[in-house]
């Protein structure tokens, strides 16, 4: 099944269902452009087989980053670079879209003190200031943001965008009744959460071409006590299928409840390991008529294929497997090998580990296939935890130095 083409409501086909999902490369300069590091990283991600890429949180403001090391998609974005990142990308047989965000209460305190907000709810973790809540102008001036982001995009030859609405920034807080505590028309009622991402999407829906995709991450859920639920998340994907969306990626979890983010060992159960959000997914799926794409701890073809055959999915996105190595999607689609790496599962439970420690070494790892074209995985867990911690204190340090030069 994961060989076959998938032809998507706007006519364009992805020549198989395997999706390198978004991760957070962090390889941008203190510009926030593209370096030769990222863009080379993409080629070999494009020439590995998978049908379709999405690139790392790429924010459409550079005051609301999910950090520093962000690729920034705005006015001031190196075109020429971009546009390389896209064609090289592409240069494989791959089709890429840039994965259009705004972190809300997750920007990092050192990068916006004050981020906006749909509301004054402060993150529950250290690094993160107060945020402001929006106004009905700034609300505006977000969806011109994601608009303006998404024509250069479509300038820079990407095949589309994925709007981001899911793990807890902007978009995804403004659907939480849990964050969004509104008593205004952007708040309250399921149809007034989801305003600001119904808006952004028929923004850009009028804005770019027909056959530009358009994408949506959406949590299956919040996994937060008074959160944004599977229920909530079913009726929102039905509300963006009449917007003319191309497909729905299914995810879940925020920074404070990191479901998306977990690592599996072998202690739990291969039905455990693999397809976290499936069952969320099949519910979703159900409800809809345009194709659903799930990430999340996929890692044999067998699983793969047995939830698309089962309709519980039509795309299988991974993320960390492109990491180790970025050609395992042909190895696999031929059936050279029957599942993707899964180096994590030689660590321990996330919960005998510092908070991110997994995510981190991933993350380091994957500046070490940008820079030397091959991760480095005898490294320690907590040392490459600890490299990945230091090398953005030091991104973020270069990035507000250029800030403090900017008149």
């Amino acid at each position: 099944m994961i060989e076959q083409p998938l032809k998507l409501p706007n006519g364009v086909v992805l020549k198989n269902r395997i999706v390198k999902s978004a991760m957070s490369e962090a390889l941008a300069d203190a510009w926030n452009n593209p370096t030769s590091d990222l863009i080379g990283l993409f080629e070999r991600w494009g020439a590995g087989g998978a049908g379709l890429l999405i690139t790392g949180n790429t924010p459409i403001d550079p005051q609301h980053l999910e950090h520093a090391g962000n690729f920034v998609l705005d006015e001031r974005s190196d075109m020429d670079r971009v546009s390389e990142l896209a064609a090289r990308a592409k240069s494989g047989g791959a089709r890429i879209l840039a994965q259009l965000a705004h972190a809300g209460r997750q920007t990092p305190e050192a990068i916006n003190p004050h981020p906006l907000s749909v509301s004054d709810l402060r993150l529950n973790l250290p690094g993160y200031g107060t945020p402001v809540a929006a106004t009905q102008a700034q609300f505006e001036e977000v969806v011109e943001s994601f608009t303006r982001s998404a024509l250069l995009a479509q300038a820079a030859r990407f095949d589309g965008v994925e709007v981001h609405a899911a793990h807890g920034y902007l978009l995804s807080s403004a659907l939480s009744p849990r964050i969004n505590t509104r008593s205004d028309s952007w708040g309250g009622s399921l149809e007034n959460r989801a305003r600001l991402l119904l808006m952004v999407v028929r923004a850009l829906r009028a804005a770019v071409a027909p056959d530009f995709i358009l994408a949506v991450k959406l949590n299956s859920s919040d996994f937060e006590k008074g959160g944004f639920d599977h229920l909530e998340s079913a009726r929102v994907a039905q509300m963006l299928e009449v917007e003319g969306v191309d497909f729905i990626e299914i995810s879940g979890g925020t920074f404070e409840a990191p479901t998306a983010y977990q690592h599996t060992s072998k202690k739990q159960s291969t039905i455990a390991r693999e397809g976290y959000f499936l069952d969320y997914a099949a519910a979703i799926k159900s409800a809809l008529s345009i194709p659903l794409m799930v990430t999340g701890g996929f890692r044999s073809s067998a699983t793969m294929n047995a939830a698309i055959a089962e309709e519980k999915t039509d795309l299988i996105g991974m993320g960390r497997p492109f990491i180790v190595d970025p050609g395992f999607p042909a190895k696999l689609l031929s059936g050279e090998i029957e599942a993707a790496p899964a180096v994590e599962r030689e660590f321990p439970p996330a919960d005998d580990l510092p908070r991110g420690a997994v995510l981190n070494w991933f993350c380091h790892q994957l500046a070490l296939q940008g820079s030397a074209g091959a991760p480095e995985l005898s490294l320690p867990l907590i040392e490459g935890h600890n490299a990945y911690l230091e090398r953005i204190e030091h991104k973020t340090a270069q990035l507000l130095e250029v800030r403090q030069q900017e008149p």
